[in-house]
Parts: C-alpha cells; sequence; structure tokens
C-alpha cells in the first residue's frame, strides 16, 4: 500500500509594521512625532506669552497691550504703578509656581507609574502647609523667607513617608493613593487645628492656605527663583533614566540608569518644586494632576518632551486661573486655587472613571 507523499508546507510570511523596520523605513514616522511634539512647544509657548499679556493688563482696572508695555518700560506712564506694584509680582510668581507645581506632577507620575499622582493628592503639599503652620503658628514666622525652609523640610518628610507607607520599591499606583490620602487627611487636620488655636496665625495664613497669588511681592518671586531653577535642571537632567526607569529596575539597570540614584533625585527634585511653590502662594491643588495628562496626549509619554511642555503649560493654566478668579468676582477675585480645584475635581473624576473602565 503506497502512501501518498505529504504535501510541502506553505511559507511564512512575516509582516513588520515601519515602526518595528530598524533604518530608513522608520525615519519619516519618527520625523512626524518630533514635528507634532516641537508644535506642541512652539504652542504651549505662544499660549503662556498671551497669558502673561492677560496677567498684566486684565483685573479691576482694564489695561490694553499698549498700556501693559509702557507700563513696563515708562516709569512716567499712569499705568506703571499699577503694572510693577500689583500685577507684576504676581505674574511672576504664576510663572514660578506653575512651573515648579507642572513639572513635579509629571516627575512624580513617571516615577510612581500612576497616572493620578500629583503634588496635592499624594500630601507632598500637605506635608509643606504643616510645616509652614507649625512655623507660623509656634514661632511666628510670617516671610517667605522663613516659610521656605519649613516648606522643603516638609515635602521632603512626606514625600518619604508616602513612599514608604505605599510599599517602597514595591509600591503600586493604589497603595500610594492610599497612603497619600490618609496623610494628606492627617495634615489638614492639624493644619486646620492650629489656625483655629492661634487667631494671629488664622489671619496670617487665611488667603494662604487657599492658594493665592494676590499677595505676590517682587522679593517673593525673586528668592523662590533659585529653588525652582534648581528643582527644573535637575528634573530635566532625570527626563532619560525616568523613561527607563518606566521599563522596570532590571531593564533600567540593562540601560545604564541607577534606579535608587533616580529616585533619589526625583524626591529632591520634587521637594524643591513643591516645597517653594506652596511657601511662596499656598497649597494649589490639581496643577500637577491635570498639565502631564494634557502635554502626554499632545508629546507622548517620553519625559524629554512631557517635562519641557508642562513647564510651559501648566503656568498657562495656573495664571488663566488666577485671570479668571480677578474677573468673575469684580471688584474682589477669586483665588486662583478655589479656581483650580474648581476646574480640576470634575477632570479629576473623569480621570478616575476611565482608568477604572481601563
Amino acid at each position: 500500500m503506497e502512501i501518498a507523499p505529504r504535501p510541502p508546507p506553505e511559507p511564512v510570511v512575516v509582516v513588520m509594521e515601519s515602526s518595528q523596520i530598524s533604518g530608513p523605513a522608520g525615519a519619516p514616522r519618527k520625523r512626524a512625532e518630533n514635528g507634532r511634539r516641537a508644535a506642541a512647544l512652539l504652542g504651549s509657548a505662544i499660549a503662556l506669552a498671551a497669558l502673561l499679556v492677560l496677567s498684566l493688563g486684565l483685573g479691576a482696572r482694564q489695561l490694553s497691550p499698549a498700556e501693559v508695555w509702557h507700563g513696563l518700560v515708562d516709569a512716567d506712564s499712569a499705568a506703571y504703578t499699577v503694572v510693577h506694584q500689583m500685577r507684576l509680582p504676581r505674574t511672576l510668581l504664576g510663572l514660578l509656581a506653575g512651573v515648579a507645581l507642572g513639572v513635579a506632577g509629571g516627575v512624580m507620575q513617571a516615577l510612581t507609574r500612576n497616572p493620578l499622582a500629583d503634588p496635592g493628592l499624594l500630601g507632598i503639599n500637605a506635608g509643606a502647609s504643616a510645616a509652614v503652620a507649625t512655623a507660623a503658628g509656634l514661632f511666628g514666622v510670617a516671610t517667605f523667607q522663613g516659610y521656605v525652609w519649613f516648606a522643603l523640610a516638609g515635602a521632603a518628610a512626606v514625600s518619604v513617608l508616602v513612599y514608604a507607607v505605599g510599599g517602597g520599591r514595591a509600591a503600586t499606583p493604589a497603595r500610594l493613593a492610599l497612603a497619600g490620602a490618609a496623610v494628606n487627611a492627617a495634615l489638614y487636620s492639624y493644619v486646620n487645628g492650629t489656625m483655629l488655636l492661634d487667631a494671629a496665625s488664622l489671619e496670617t495664613m487665611r488667603f494662604w492656605t487657599v492658594g493665592s497669588l494676590a499677595s505676590a511681592q517682587g522679593e517673593t518671586a525673586a528668592m523662590m527663583a533659585p529653588f525652582v531653577a534648581a528643582g527644573l535642571l535637575l528634573a530635566l537632567a532625570l527626563a532619560r533614566p525616568l523613561n527607563a526607569l518606566a521599563l522596570g529596575d532590571d531593564s533600567a539597570r540593562s540601560l545604564g540608569a541607577h534606579p535608587a540614584r533616580v529616585r533619589a533625585g526625583a524626591i529632591v527634585a520634587v521637594t524643591l518644586l513643591c516645597g517653594a511653590a506652596t511657601a511662596a502662594c499656598g497649597p494649589i491643588v490639581f496643577v500637577g494632576l491635570m498639565v502631564p495628562h494634557l502635554v502626554r496626549a499632545l508629546t507622548g509619554p517620553d519625559q524629554r518632551w512631557m517635562l519641557p511642555c508642562c513647564a510651559l503649560l501648566a503656568p498657562v493654566l495656573l495664571l488663566g486661573a488666577d485671570v479668571l478668579g480677578r474677573l468673575v468676582a469684580r471688584p474682589g477675585e477669586l483665588q486662583a486655587g478655589i479656581v483650580t480645584a474648581v476646574l480640576g475635581g470634575p477632570l479629576f473624576l473623569y480621570f478616575v472613571r476611565r482608568k477604572v473602565r481601563a
């Protein structure tokens, strides 16, 4: 009995996408991505320039762009006092605080691999606030020069505490969020108790606790700038190692990164940024949460593009909230922290709902 020969197997054809092929085939796609990211950076810079002009021109007294310019350069201009003594300090403070909070949020989300990480939600701002409340209530400190050192110490202590309680290297997004919520509640209870027990502290901090740019002075921005600059430079230097850390510790080591050093450097950067911003204008929430999500949709997850774009877009959000607060309650104003909370609350619920669905 003869057995029919088995037909030869059909050839297997492997199809690869252009992004999987090294060489010139993937170059057009990479150029398109870089062009989109560059356009996002340029658009963010233009939006920031526009908000700077609006922040100088809008308020209880409206100033045209020409009046703003003359108020900046001409000491004899009628708008000089309004621009230099009232609006320029709060605009510079909003610029620096926005950069600090936006970049800190981006670094925290990359470090914890948690899209809901935020200096406010994880208790970092609460730690700085509790330290400042202690300084005001127990030691009578009432200036930025005194606040900032307490704020930095409080932010650093809570950063380490939340990371440790959340599990350290084994921390998960859920555990970090729960640890941050618990620390947040405890510290803000302490802040409120300190203020209620001391009338002088209540009067000093009643606007500070909601997050305000209204009390800004020229020297505040000048003293805040070195801390923000140091934190920003450190965060930008960590952009590539943070990309590697997103792949896991073993992959990061194989790419030449040192996970322990990256985490330590990220905590130092977040401490400098959040401590300085909180000491200067109070605990402003949701800026560090919202901006990285918006930026990630424009630039993708690459921290080398994300962090610079966060540094440009976060001041747009904070200054926009400050300007909106001046306009909706004229001749008074709503504090910037209130406006960001009103805008950020629904967005936070949207992010949580989307994450649960995913």
